[in-house]
């Protein structure tokens, strides 16, 4: 009896070919790497219900230490400072959101407008080499400038007639030189992921809104921003998923840890590497927890809303 069509779709789906074969040794390190760097360490999530201490093994310290429900949390949101620290993790993020989205698009459209191609390169290249630039590096740049004794910019100001200014002291100054920093060293990187899609287009596109007469800014508002539309989705949202972190280096390096900019500096991620100072292992484990769990939540509404409005932009 010959086999039904179904039946032979369910044989001809499940076929093992060459092809899948290169794709899976392709895979192997990168799902070696999730297991042993996202997946085990999963495990250390009970140690935010426990308190911890530290008396042998890795293993056997989590097994003995006594378990202490959800009192590691209470410091998150008891504390005097929980207003200030979600104020200002979430504040920045906004901001860093929308300056890390228009920013990027507007010189990814402006450089790919150019004509020069070697032009071209060399301002990519130029406003890409500071994401290479790690923090502890940029915290030492800034340091020669704003260094109270020899610090560039007190000597400029000393030149003009005006008195030096300790601004490791002075907070109200820190947020806009922190979103400036943090649009400074992330712009390159934004730019080259929407500069890519940009010299994707088919170039037939503007050639035939040439000839019907559209101007750049019409080339540019009909052409490029809807087909750079499903990418800026996609970065809105990654970046959304993570809004209840930061950047470690910026908020710490940069500063100096200086306790006058507490109030204006001091994030989660701050939080947490204090209390791991201070050996409350327990309740930094308990502050990385809310901030898996709250950016999982994060991420999956923003997606739930863009399928709402747009279905085709969503990522899943």
């Amino acid at each position: 009896m010959s086999a039904k069509p179904e039946q032979l779709k369910r044989r001809k789906r499940f076929t093992w070919r060459k092809q899948d074969f290169e794709l899976t040794l392709l895979a192997i390190p990168t799902t070696i790497w999730y297991i042993l760097f996202c997946y085990l360490p999963m495990f250390g999530i009970i140690i935010a219900f426990k308190q911890f201490k530290i008396s042998g093994g890795f293993i056997s310290n989590v097994v003995n230490s006594p378990w202490v429900g959800f009192k590691n949390f209470e410091f998150l949101f008891k504390s005097n400072d929980a207003w200030i620290i979600i104020r200002n993790t979430i504040g920045y993020n906004i901001i860093f959101i929308i300056t890390g989205i228009v920013l990027p698009v507007l010189f990814a459209i402006m450089i790919g407008l150019l004509h020069n191609r070697k032009a071209s390169k060399v301002y990519q290249t130029m406003m890409f080499l500071p994401y290479f630039l790690s923090w502890v590096v940029i915290s030492a740049v800034g340091w020669a400038f704003f260094s109270f004794d020899k610090g560039i910019l007190n000597q400029f100001l000393g030149n003009i007639g005006h008195d030096p200014v300790n601004w490791y002291m002075q907070p109200e100054y820190w947020p806009y030189i922190l979103v400036l920093l943090n649009i400074w060293k992330g712009i390159g990187y934004g730019m080259i992921i929407y500069l890519a899609t940009i010299t994707a287009i088919d170039s037939s596109y503007y050639e035939a809104a040439v000839i019907d007469g559209a101007s750049i800014w019409q080339q540019t508002r009909f052409i490029t921003l809807p087909l750079l539309k499903l990418v800026i989705v996609m970065m809105f949202i990654l970046s959304v998923g993570r809004i209840f972190y930061t950047d470690f280096g910026l908020f710490f390096q940069v500063t100096r840890d200086s306790n006058s900019l507490y109030n204006v500096a001091t994030t989660v991620d701050v939080l947490v590497y204090k209390q791991l100072k201070s050996a409350t292992i327990g309740m930094a484990s308990a502050a990385a927890f809310v901030q898996s769990v709250l950016g999982c939540i994060t991420i999956l509404s923003a997606n739930w809303i863009v399928k709402k409005v747009d279905p085709d932009s969503a990522m899943i």
